[in-house]
């Protein structure tokens, strides 16, 4: 197992993540746990030591099943870290029932990380409205206390959210974990949000590594461009090869299934194989030519918004339909559109095509923001 530094710990390169637990009969909310106390004991075996988890994973039962799989381990012998569930409104003001409800379902006195789970553009104005909800005055005290021993945030908002978050708290925060892969190291400016956090000198770890399954196995001709390159490299360790290779990404945590896809990631980080300058550049190309299929190619040089009688930002909701399309679905854009006000949301736009006229790109604007909105319902 490969080793990262963070201050006096050595985290396991590989983190365990139990978002996405083996299930029975296609229920998320009923976990296998015998499948899944297997999985955590080759994962101790094999030397993982970082374990993620959080309220809200399967249906509220990832915490309960988890913190019986390390029961049976010494403390010392394993990092726990969960998230407080800010993504939902309705938990704002739960921060200290929540918390301790949480050191009771995974069965400890402490935990080694904590994070405000998913900062984005709906609740960034709650999680930094601290004299209403208190949860970052409570989980710095929880910190004081010894109960929480390293703070940070994970993040799926945009860079204009990230750096509110940073310019509050960000002189108390210690890591922060991102959606982060070659396909988003672009698409959701993943280089631009780590340059960032490089700035305050926090170091990142990953969420999504496999964007979702979706860069496990890739189309023949990129597979092939791919092992023309690495011949005995399984294509999706190239993901994983990929963020080795950034300087300032300690843990990536991947959240397996199976026994099957453990035992394949456990084999990909045995050793650190970080890409050269040919094979970055080629793996670039590679997800260029990924994303351009079913998009939309909006260079951002918002000719349009001077040109839109709703002053809608075009480029931003543009980006979100690219992200929601790509994807097939998925939160971020729904939760992105839902932070808005209504007048800037993409059912705004009046088909008046005087956006389109300027557009550099001749892109049929009123006719993508109309198929976004039937997208969202």
């Amino acid at each position: 197992m490969i080793y990262r530094d963070f201050q006096d710990m050595k985290l396991s390169a590989l983190g365990f993540g139990a978002m996405r637990l083996p299930v029975i009969d296609g229920d998320d909310s009923r976990i296998d746990e015998a499948a899944a106390f297997r999985m955590v004991d080759t994962a101790m075996a094999a030397g993982i030591n970082y374990y993620d988890t959080a309220w809200g994973y399967h249906g509220e039962n990832s915490e309960t099943v988890m913190g019986k799989a390390l029961k049976n381990y010494p403390r010392d012998q394993f990092y726990v870290a969960t998230k407080f569930p800010g993504y939902d409104p309705s938990n704002w003001g739960k921060v200290k029932e929540i918390f301790e409800e949480q050191l009771e379902k995974l069965q400890v006195e402490y935990f080694d990380f904590y994070l405000f789970h998913n900062v984005c553009e709906m609740n960034i104005d709650a999680y930094l409205n601290d004299e209403k909800y208190g949860i970052y005055s409570y989980l710095m005290e929880q910190k004081k206390n010894g109960r929480i021993r390293h703070l940070g945030f994970s993040c799926h908002g945009n860079e204009d959210v990230l750096k509110r978050f940073l310019d509050a708290y960000g002189k108390n925060m210690e890591f922060c974990q991102l959606q982060l892969n070659y396909l988003d190291w672009t698409f959701q400016n993943g280089r631009e949000k780590v340059s960032l956090l490089d700035e305050w000198s926090i170091p990142v770890w990953v969420m999504e590594p496999l964007r979702g399954g979706k860069l496990a196995g890739l189309k023949p001709e990129y597979e092939a461009e791919l092992k023309a390159l690495r011949p005995d490299e399984e294509i999706p360790a190239w993901a994983f090869r990929f963020l080795q290779s950034i300087p300032s990404v300690t843990v990536i945590l991947s959240g397996m299934s199976n026994q099957e896809q453990l035992e394949k990631n456990l084999k990909t980080f045995e050793i650190d194989r970080k890409l050269g300058d040919t094979e970055m550049k080629t793996l670039m190309r590679v997800a260029d030519r990924m994303l351009s299929v079913g998009t939309v190619p909006c260079t951002a040089c918002h000719y349009c918004v001077s040109h839109c009688p709703q002053g809608l930002d075009i480029p931003q909701l543009i980006a979100l339909y690219n992200e929601h399309v790509y994807t097939g679905g998925g939160f971020i854009a729904p939760m992105a559109i839902s932070a808005l006000p209504e007048d800037k949301r993409p059912q705004a736009c009046l088909q008046c095509r005087s956006c389109e006229q300027v557009c550099p790109q001749q892109i049929r604007i009123s006719e993508v923001l109309a198929d976004f909105s039937e997208k969202l319902g």
